[in-house]
């Protein structure tokens, strides 16, 4: 009966490494993210929300100010 607890808990713990691995790889995958600046935002970037909507009529699903020169940078998933 022992024999059989701990077969048990071997399979367990490398079935529980393959998913966390598994996991890992989606997430990072999902997390990448492209940058472009706008060509439609005028102006100095102030407010993330602003560079944002532009972004979003360019095509983008979001956007940001950066930089010293405060331009608005659009992003995308890749």
């Amino acid at each position: 009966m022992g024999h059989l607890k701990r077969l048990f808990a071997t399979f367990f713990l490398v079935a529980m490494l393959l998913l966390s691995s598994e996991m890992g790889t989606m997430s990072s995958a999902e997390a990448r993210t492209c940058e472009s600046q706008s060509n439609r935002f005028k102006g100095t970037c102030v407010r993330d929300s602003n560079c944002a909507t532009v972004c979003q009529t360019e095509g983008f699903i979001g956007g940001n100010c950066r930089g010293f020169r405060r331009r608005c940078f659009c992003t995308r998933n890749c």
